[in-house]
């Protein structure tokens, strides 16, 4: 009985850039259906008044 290995690396190279592919595609996918989502802009503004004392002056 003889010992057979395999050494291609082609296959395994064309498998690991479909894989990629796939998960780019999926990834461009999710953003373009977020992109559609129409979320609601806030109806009150947001307003922190910052003391003048926690600012440092840098020279």
């Amino acid at each position: 009985m003889q010992i057979y290995k395999k050494t291609s690396s082609r296959q395994t190279l064309i498998g690991i850039v479909i894989k990629l592919t796939l998960i780019l595609v999926f990834i461009l996918g999710v953003v373009f259906f977020l992109n559609k989502i129409e979320f609601p802009a806030p109806k009150k503004d947001i307003q922190k008044i910052i003391p003048n004392e926690k600012f440092k002056i840098i020279k």
